[in-house]
């Protein structure tokens, strides 16, 4: 039986498609690879032969000369290159991980990053979600490092432990919806309609990974009718994401009505193949002392986030993340 010619096309486009890409990669790879080696090299003739910075100006200069067609050997990108290598080269994690995102977004995580378990975030979620350069900056100026490792969640009694990690970074505890263009006083229908009629954004500020299924989705139970705002499902999770939009603070209440919610997801619309559903209840505002205690003792996984329209981070959260040990597990499910 002949293939059809549609099907063959497909073929070759596809295949064409992937061996771009993995040209792509090498080039880059490459590319990186030649930057961190002139800036080791620079590092060590002035640690060996004690060159003051004039030599830099020189070597670009005299890289121009011989290489005029040529752009990225400035005086000012030969700096980065040295920087690179210097804040690189003793990190045995972070080194090789450098090699799989492209020098623009390197620079961007090396130059507003703080640490290096911040630049460990940020490389391992552009390399996953692969964050173009406007998207990292984005993803960098809304704080996104703080917001997910800050999260409020019960995952840890309520998932099963090959994902809990994973769904820990799945879930941020505060959004940035600057793009939805509600005034500060808004009912929870205009906030609905807002993310419906720019989904593709929130999905970007949800984190990549999920994908939309519906709003207003309808439950019915025992005769009686029940809608759930929103209805995301996560890829990588592979688990059904229940979404309530609340515009005042959180209270108790939620969860309750959150976890019956999980309960006919599970129940009725999970399939066999698919981990525990997920529910994300996401408030205006919330006390964490309040949101703990609510979540103690419940049996479905559910986060509680808070959405906000400004990209500040309140002073009193700055600066509170998990100790460092605890981020670099986090990490290694990324």
């Amino acid at each position: 039986m002949s293939i059809p010619y549609g099907q063959l096309l497909s073929e070759i486009k596809e295949r064409i498609r992937a061996a771009q890409y993995e040209a792509l990669r090498a080039v880059n790879k490459e590319l990186i690879g030649l930057y961190w080696d002139i800036g080791r090299m620079i590092v060590r003739r002035q640690k060996e032969a004690s060159w003051g910075k004039a030599v830099v100006d020189r070597l670009a200069a005299d890289l121009h000369k011989e290489f005029p067609g040529i752009v990225g050997f400035s005086a000012s990108n030969l700096w980065r290159m040295r920087n690179f290598y210097k804040a690189y080269s003793t990190n045995t994690l972070l080194a090789p991980l450098v090699r799989v995102i492209a020098w623009s977004q390197n620079l961007l995580i090396l130059e507003r990053c703080e640490d290096d378990l911040e630049r460990e975030f940020y490389i391992r979620m552009t390399r996953k979600f692969g964050w173009s350069k406007n998207v990292l900056v984005h993803q960098i100026e809304n704080k996104t490092y703080e917001k997910t490792l800050r999260n409020q969640t019960n995952f840890d009694t309520a998932l099963p432990e090959k994902i809990r990690n994973q769904a820990k970074m799945a879930v941020k505890d505060e959004y940035t919806f600057n793009f939805l263009e509600l005034g500060e006083e808004h009912s929870e229908k205009a906030l609905e309609g807002a993310i419906i009629a720019r989904l593709e954004k929130f999905l970007q500020e949800m984190g990549g990974m999920f994908a939309f299924i519906g709003r207003q989705v309808r439950l019915d139970v025992a005769g009686e009718e029940y809608f759930l705002d929103l209805l995301l499902y996560h890829r990588s999770l592979k688990a059904l994401v229940a979404v309530e939009l609340k515009v005042g603070k959180f209270v108790p209440e939620y969860v309750g009505k959150m976890q019956f919610y999980l309960a006919v997801l599970d129940h009725r619309a999970r399939l066999p193949d698919e981990n525990p559903s997920i529910g994300i209840i996401l408030c205006k505002t919330k006390n964490k002392t309040i949101v703990e205690f609510a979540l103690k003792n419940s049996r479905k996984a559910i986060g509680v986030s808070a959405y906000r329209i400004v990209t500040e981070l309140p002073p009193a959260l700055k600066g509170k993340l998990p100790h460092p040990s605890r981020i670099a597990q986090l990490l290694d499910e990324v």
